[in-house]
């Protein structure tokens, strides 16, 4: 029996050092080691040996069962030892080759011609002043010398949040709120979103305007036109002419219409300017008397003028973007350009 025992072991030896996987290694143990194995079996016919040769082949067997549980234990070591250097090599890193580069991030269009206007209206000593978007009807409209039946004021038009808070449509109400606050004189720009009820290829529900307010004593309308033909220049070139043509705002007076010369065709007509040689950029004037009046200021020692211009709008014409809603779908192949 000592001889089987021996053949029995020397095939156990011989399968756990080929064995390849874990799982292998597993049925051998549970073949030669477990309750129902090859050794456990050589127990159980120990009784059938004569009572002096019992202990003998119980120490022979056990010693053997350990030398296979000790076999079991390094071959399992080596198996997941070589399973980690197969799963590293798998992953292992060529430093030898050149890395990936990261897209860098660019500014949106916006906010390069907002940061490119404060900086042309500061160099003209202007300061930037801000205010809440969610405002009151006395500074969005009524201070602004707005009709009660104008259809700006309609639901249709605005954003109501209450009865009497909305949505600013316009960032007059900042101008308004710096004539209450600031000591004269006054002259700065209001860059910032408004929110108005229209979505198409030209408008957008929130928009971005910069609205510039300067008052003082003997201050005129050439005085506006001389700045308005500065900014133009410095923010579309040198060919870039302006004009001024009549026009109404409730908040100003005389009110004007600001044009530029087009972008695209300089003047000669094409399907930008729809063959005026001119494109539309906002309103301006005088700030109107009751306006001052209405905010403690006499208008009789101080005038002011007041324009508004659609962020938005600049950076279309600036960059050649055929459609308002390029600028908030965010979209990176669109945004990518400006990088």
């Amino acid at each position: 029996m000592k001889e089987e025992l021996n053949k029995v072991v020397k095939v156990a030896e011989n399968e756990i050092n080929n064995a390849s996987s874990i799982y292998d290694l597993m049925q051998l143990k549970s073949r030669y080691t477990g309750k129902k194995s090859v050794l456990n079996s050589f127990m159980q016919k120990i009784g059938s040996l004569s009572k002096e040769e019992r202990p003998a082949f119980g120490q022979t067997l056990n010693i053997a069962k350990k030398q296979l549980v000790k076999m079991i234990t390094d071959q399992e070591k080596k198996i997941k030892e070589l399973d980690y250097n197969k799963i590293l090599k798998s992953e292992s890193i060529d430093l030898t080759m050149s890395g990936r580069k990261r897209a860098k991030g660019s500014l949106h269009p916006i906010t390069k011609v907002w940061r490119e206007i404060e900086d042309i209206f500061m160099a003209m000593g202007f300061e930037v002043a801000e205010g809440p978007d969610v405002e009151d009807e006395f500074h969005n409209f009524d201070a602004l010398n707005t009709p009660q039946n104008h259809p700006a004021r309609d639901l249709s038009d605005t954003f109501y949040l209450d009865n009497d808070v909305l949505l600013r449509t316009q960032t007059s109400t900042v101008q308004i709120r710096t004539m209450e606050n600031h000591p004269l004189p006054i002259k700065i720009i209001s860059p910032g979103s408004c929110y108005r009820n229209e979505n198409d290829a030209s408008h957008s529900p929130m928009f971005h305007q910069v609205e510039a307010l300067l008052v003082d004593e003997g201050v005129t309308f050439t005085d506006l036109r001389d700045i308005l033909n500065i900014f133009v220049k410095e923010m579309f070139g040198s060919k870039i002419e302006s004009r001024i043509r009549p026009h109404y705002f409730p908040f100003t007076e005389p009110s004007a219409e600001i044009d530029i010369v087009c972008v695209k065709c300089y003047g000669k007509g094409c399907n930008l300017c729809k063959g005026s040689g001119w494109l539309e950029m906002g309103g301006a004037g005088m700030v109107d008397p009751n306006v001052l009046e209405k905010l403690g200021i006499d208008s009789e020692k101080y005038t002011g003028y007041a324009f508004g211009l659609g962020m938005d709008r600049i950076a279309m014409l600036k960059y050649k973007i055929p459609d308002m809603r390029l600028l908030f779908e965010n979209d990176i192949r669109f945004l990518k350009q400006f990088s």
